[in-house]
């Protein structure tokens, strides 16, 4: 609370806007969120972050304000850095900028043991490999300006977390790479449910994840759950939160049946957990009893 004070009273000297940011030091794979007060003459335009860039949208939740997410990737080396804010006003287009600080989000390591074939692919392959990895790019590099979010994030299950966002994952001892989502335990025929409303977008097997659906909650967040043996859900199908979108498994590169939870933000790979932590905390409604 004394960062965001600070700051929106730093802002309203520096600024001809006053905003909040909920943290000015985020680990790499985290998100950040700024809210904006309205004023009178000022539309705000995007922020960015280096060659990235974010667009700023109404809140969702209260009128008199706009907010934009700020995900840091998870190749982010610890750093100083600065965000530069876009903004007209009275129609004349000016930038200011802040400064942010890159944390080491000190990832643990893990070594998993999956079938040879999912590290080391056949070149028949390729294409479909190829096809499906650009099919999710332009996905999520997709920012609607609807927005379906107004109630707090669910998590897909209630299970025990088996893996961790951020994780650097060694694949039978060759292949490395880093642990994009949440894994939870869940038996094969585990009921999945939409951790938000949203329209669902992709619901296909995978090479890699499996049986995928991904779900998009408006202004550049989707959720993602991997690894399914059964959707029940169709892409273009309108979700509410808490309705079952299909069932666990073991498909695709696993070790052994789990789902994974994913979120992208604004094309980013975050971290699941703390996003739906931030979220629920300083932008949804709680839900009435």
């Amino acid at each position: 609370m004394k960062i965001l004070v600070l700051v929106g009273f730093i802002s309203s000297l520096l600024f001809s806007f006053n905003f909040n940011i909920s943290d000015t030091a985020i680990s790499n794979g985290a998100t950040s969120l700024i809210e904006f007060n309205k004023e009178n003459g000022l539309k705000y335009e995007k922020l960015t972050l280096g060659k990235k860039s974010f667009k700023v949208y109404q809140h969702p939740t209260d009128k008199t304000k706009m907010y934009a997410l700020l995900p840091i990737s998870y190749y982010e080396k610890p750093s100083d850095k600065m965000v530069d804010i876009y903004y007209k006003e009275n129609g004349s287009v000016k930038n200011k900028s802040i400064s942010v600080k890159i944390k080491d989000g000190k990832y643990k390591k893990e070594k998993i043991q999956v079938t040879k074939s999912k590290v080391n692919p056949h070149k028949k392959y390729n294409d479909r490999i190829s096809k499906e990895y650009h099919e999710a790019m332009k996905i999520y590099g997709t920012s609607t300006k609807e927005n379906y979010l107004s109630t707090e994030f669910m998590l897909p299950l209630d299970s025990f977390i088996t893996s961790d966002f951020g994780k650097a994952r060694v694949y039978n001892d060759t292949l490395k790479g880093y642990h994009s989502g949440t894994d939870f335990r869940a038996k094969v025929g585990t009921p999945i449910v939409a951790s938000n409303d949203g329209v669902v977008v992709l619901a296909k097997d995978r090479f890699y994840a499996g049986g995928t659906v991904l779900i998009d909650h408006g202004q550049g967040v989707y959720t993602c759950y991997y690894h399914m043996s059964k959707f029940d859900v169709k892409v273009n199908q309108k979700i509410k939160k808490g309705k079952i979108i299909g069932l666990s498994g073991k498909s695709g590169r696993v070790s052994g049946p789990h789902l994974h939870f994913g979120v992208r933000v604004g094309g980013v790979q975050v971290d699941p957990l703390q996003f739906l932590a931030l979220m629920n905390k300083n932008l949804l409604n709680k839900e009435e009893k």
